[in-house]
Formats: C-alpha cells, sequence, structure tokens
C-alpha cells in the first residue's frame, strides 16, 4: 500500500510540474517559472522517496539527498516569491 501512495505522490508532483510549466510558457508570468522549478525540485524527492523506501535495499539510505531536494524546492519557491515582489 506504501507503494502505490508513494507512486502517487510522485506522479501528483509530476503532473503539477508540467501544468505550471505549461503555464508558464503560455502566459510568461515569472512565479508560475518558480513554481514549476520547486514542482521539479518535489518530484525529485518523491521520487527518491520511492527509490529509498521501495526499490533500494534497507542498507541504502538517501534521506540526505530527498532533504537536500525538499530544501530546495523550498528555497527556489522563496527566492521567486521574494524575487518577484521587489
Amino acid at each position: 500500500m506504501a507503494t502505490l501512495i508513494y507512486s502517487l505522490c510522485a506522479l501528483t508532483s509530476l503532473t503539477c510540474l508540467v501544468l505550471l510549466w505549461r503555464s508558464y510558457r503560455a502566459t510568461g508570468a515569472r512565479l508560475l517559472f518558480w513554481s514549476a522549478l520547486c514542482f521539479l525540485f518535489l518530484t525529485c524527492n518523491n521520487v527518491l522517496l520511492v527509490l529509498d523506501e521501495v526499490i533500494l535495499p534497507a542498507s541504502v539510505d538517501l534521506t540526505f539527498w530527498r532533504l537536500a531536494a525538499a530544501l530546495a524546492a523550498v528555497a527556489l519557491l522563496l527566492f521567486g516569491l521574494v524575487w518577484e515582489e521587489g
């Protein structure tokens, strides 16, 4: 059951990435660009979660890389929000 949930989360993040990127390309709104980049790293985070918890053996720990991807996602979104405000 966990495999299904992790996979659906990755697919949802990927779907959000694609939709945000398409909207950015259509409108040119820069906040959509930063949001798409955020979801790119959130998708990486979810894919790493699937690899870490489901596919790879327990001796391999991808926690650092998952947290790094999540931090990059939040930092990009925060940067985009601050940058576009100014």
